[in-house]
């Protein structure tokens, strides 16, 4: 009898398993097949492949040289950016789960607090002018500390309770034997939290990879422009050639695909760390 309710219950979770990757996988496929065709392939047979002679390959040489050059910008603004914000949120969890000061809660909640503040959005004006105060209009490292601000809120909640809930004699060891706060950071709190820092990571990166009104509002030069950006001139303003466009989605996106197939495994963890206790 177990046997027969069982069954019903694993058909529906692999049919709404099977739901979900049709519709995660099939834009994909859909961009894949249409950067290979012309626009008037793509208005004959939008869904599926052509044969392979009839492939437009050059839609994708179009496509590198109007986003290849930006690449470089994203990946220097992103990891730069997430590096930073890590190294902030490992020193501030650090701080506040470790010890105890005067005003901590206080700090630990304002902290917190900056989660209500107005998004990039609302506050353009303020922003633009502030950068322009400081002589970082038209410049990489506006969006790189823009991007360092931006995330730390998340981690540090996620990151400070997690260092609560390491056994204070971990610590108290690794004190006698002389290891001060950065050794103690080191081997104790990134080898069993790497699972959450990764978390941090991984969010901060696609958050300032996707970025575009930062980038349009911030810089001028074209050789400083980011790929989300550097799309938009394949975006034509009467014709739009749908092959070029989505080659070039498609090369913006492999470094995202990259990051999520080496960082799934840690990705995954942090999601379900602290749903168990020990």
């Amino acid at each position: 009898m177990a046997n027969r309710t069982s069954i019903p219950a694993e058909a529906l979770k692999i049919g709404y398993i099977l739901f979900v990757l049709f519709f995660a996988f099939v834009p994909l496929f859909i961009m894949v097949v249409i950067s290979f065709k012309t626009n008037e392939q793509f208005i004959n047979n939008p869904w599926f492949f052509d044969h392979p002679s009839t492939w437009n390959w050059e839609n994708w040489g179009i496509a590198w040289d109007s986003v290849g050059g930006y690449i470089w910008n994203s990946i220097f603004v992103s990891v730069t950016g997430s590096a930073i914000t890590v190294l902030i949120v490992l020193m501030a969890s650090y701080t506040i789960a470790r010890y105890n000061f005067p005003g901590k809660s206080i700090a630990f909640y304002m902290i917190m607090a900056t989660m209500f503040l107005p998004g990039t959005v609302a506050a353009l004006v303020t922003l633009f002018d502030l950068l322009m105060r400081m002589n970082l209009v038209n410049s990489l490292w506006a969006l790189v500390i823009l991007a360092a601000v931006g995330g730390q809120v998340a981690g540090v909640f996620i990151l400070r309770n997690f260092i609560e809930d390491i056994p204070k004699e971990l610590f108290e060891s690794a004190q006698i034997d002389g290891a001060g706060h950065f050794s103690q950071i080191r081997h104790i709190i990134i080898p069993l939290a790497s699972a959450v820092i990764s978390i941090t990571v991984i969010l901060d990166f696609l958050s300032s990879w996707n970025n575009v009104i930062l980038p349009l509002l911030i810089l001028r030069d074209d050789d400083l422009l980011t790929i989300p950006v550097g799309l938009f001139r394949l975006d034509g303003e009467y014709v739009k050639q749908w092959g070029q466009l989505m080659a070039g989605y498609a090369i913006s996106s492999v470094p995202l695909l990259l990051l999520f197939l080496f960082s799934m495994r840690l990705f995954v963890r942090g999601l379900s760390a602290g749903a168990v206790k020990g």
